[in-house]
């Protein structure tokens, strides 16, 4: 099945591309394709218009680990829709091609100890789109003390492709 029709069949809508507060400034693409592989920069959750989700905060400290999953899936929305857009159609992962690593990171107070919990939201969501065949990918979750504007996850990932 079209991993975009799913998506519609599911109720859901990719954002917009990410609209950044005043004075921050970006060197780097979301989103670069070399050969077979796509790198994909660091994503937070965002809303549908493209501004970023909250909560904002700290897994542990204002931020539960049933927010930080539900922030983890809604940054797997802001990941597809980069990806979207710089590929065209998110088929091109499928059968003979897969999500290879993903790199959770988790704003965590000292004692928190949810990251994997926590970022299952994302894992989660790109199981239920794409299956167990190209769905299923390497993984790391780790807590850190800051993420950038105060977002509770950050996720970047190594996407294979198919060429066409």
């Amino acid at each position: 099945m079209r991993i975009e029709a799913k998506l519609e069949e599911m109720g859901l809508v990719l954002p917009e591309p990410a609209r950044l507060p005043p004075g921050v400034r970006l060197s780097f693409v979301w989103v670069r394709a070399r050969g077979d592989r796509v790198y994909v920069s660091g994503h937070g959750p965002l809303n549908p218009d493209g501004s970023p989700a909250g909560p904002f905060g700290k897994g542990g400290d204002g931020v539960s680990s049933e927010e930080g999953y539900g922030a983890a899936r809604l940054t797997a929305f802001s990941m597809l829709g980069s990806l979207k857009r710089e590929l065209g159609d998110l088929d091109r992962v499928s059968v003979g091609s897969a999500w290879l690593v993903v790199h959770g990171m988790v704003n965590a107070a000292p004692d928190f100890r949810g990251t994997t919990n926590v970022i299952n939201g994302f894992s989660d969501l790109i199981l239920e789109l794409y299956g167990p065949e190209a769905g299923m990918h390497a993984r790391t979750a780790v807590g850190m003390a800051a993420l950038p504007l105060g977002l509770p996850v950050t996720i970047a990932a190594e996407v294979e492709i198919q060429n066409r």
